[in-house]
């Protein structure tokens, strides 16, 4: 049986999530620090970590495995959970694989490098958009419903 896990700090998606999971009958699990409010969901459960760098990131990658799907923005828990057999996806859709996230990880840590030197330097894009959101909710339907079949 597969499961969601949702690396769920800061992450956007999360109501968005529980209508797949809810529609595809999938358990979902939450993984935060804290500050969340359980849902009345019978599929959700809500996974309170102790405080600490990494901790939610550490409880997922221990915790997942091949058919499961993790719902995360960070690349290093993204890579951890691709090696564990598990398929990753971003908050924006973009589907991270074995095949993408080597080139992912060296690209954020160029652009942390980058910032490190010049202080003057700033990323990010726009806010999150509607369109994200729809993005997010096709795929995590297309990949989540493939990860139940075991293509």
């Amino acid at each position: 049986m597969s499961t969601l896990f949702i690396d769920a700090d800061a992450c956007p998606v999360k109501a968005e999530a529980e209508r797949v999971a809810t529609r595809l009958r999938v358990p979902m699990v939450l993984v935060c620090n804290g500050g969340l409010r359980p849902s009345a969901n019978p599929l959700v459960s809500l996974v309170i970590v102790d405080e600490g760098l990494d901790a939610a990131d550490r409880w997922i990658a221990e915790h997942c495995g091949p058919g499961d799907m993790v719902v995360t923005a960070d690349l290093p828990l993204a890579d951890r959970c691709l090696k564990a057999g598990a398929r990753v996806l971003g908050h924006d859709g973009e589907v991270l694989s074995a095949a993408n996230i080597g080139a992912r990880l060296a690209t954020r840590d160029l652009m942390q490098d980058l910032r490190a030197a010049d202080p003057f330097l700033r990323g990010g894009g726009g806010g999150f958009t509607r369109a994200d959101r729809a993005r997010f909710l096709q795929v995590l339907d297309r990949e989540l419903g493939r990860a139940l079949r075991g293509l």
